[in-house]
């Protein structure tokens, strides 16, 4: 992770990018000129030195990707550019994520300049694909939002782990992985015990199950209750 340093000069850097790039003066652009503001964004926000990591115009078979972050000689993310006056469309994720297939790389991250969206290429059979996260920073709620997801992009991050490590901890927490620990026999067991402390009332096992797995399948309106110490 970054140093708090390190942290403040990323998130300086990026409100810059902001406030340079993210205005109407901008928002007609056309995709050359977004890239170089992507340019800027890849080297200056991001940290990765230009030339020797940011390769332009990367081949991939019989075409090329916008951008390949290379370090240490090994392909490390995709990142594919559409015009800034374009919404990302579901066009463009099979293209972007299509260079990262066909090159073996995990990470592929498209974006238009204001629109950014992370998604990770699973090599299964077929080839599959996650969206990661989708940040829209013309919106300054957004983009508050978007600042600790974005330093896992940086090259510290990278490099480091870090974004692997994210990314291991979104999918462990995401509802249709937790649901299998809420099915298991300790955790029915536990709510059969207070049930019948609570309530004085024996259930069976399979009761519980029961009534859990209806839980998970409705939608239930309430508050996110606090946790108690």
């Amino acid at each position: 992770m970054l140093t708090s340093i390190q942290r403040k000069k990323f998130e300086d850097s990026f409100k810059s990018y902001r406030r340079k790039y993210i205005n109407k003066k901008y928002e007609n652009l056309d995709e050359s000129g977004t890239r170089l503001m992507i340019n800027y964004f890849l080297s200056e926000v991001l940290g990765y030195e230009e030339l020797e990591e940011i390769k332009t115009e990367y081949r991939i078979r019989a075409t090329y990707a916008d951008y390949v972050i290379q370090i240490e000689k090994k392909q490390r993310m995709v990142i594919e550019v559409k015009a800034m006056e374009l919404d990302l469309s579901d066009k463009h994720i099979r293209q972007a994520v299509h260079y990262g297939a066909d090159e073996g790389i995990d990470w592929v991250l498209l974006t238009n300049g204001r629109e950014f969206s992370l998604y990770r290429v699973i090599f299964s059979k077929p080839i599959n694909y996650k969206q990661v996260f989708y940040f829209n920073i013309q919106d300054l709620n957004e983009f508050k939002k978007s600042l600790s997801v974005f330093e896992y992009l940086t090259k510290k991050c990278l490099v480091g782990g870090d974004l692997e490590r994210f990314w291991k901890m979104s999918q462990a927490t995401e509802p249709h992985n937790l649901c299998k620990y809420l099915y298991d026999i300790n955790v029915i067991r536990f709510l059969k015990r207070s049930l019948k402390r609570d309530a004085g009332l024996n259930f069976s096992e399979e009761e519980i199950l029961d009534s859990i797995h209806e839980i998970i399948i409705t939608k239930i309106e309430s508050q996110k209750p606090r946790l108690k110490k």
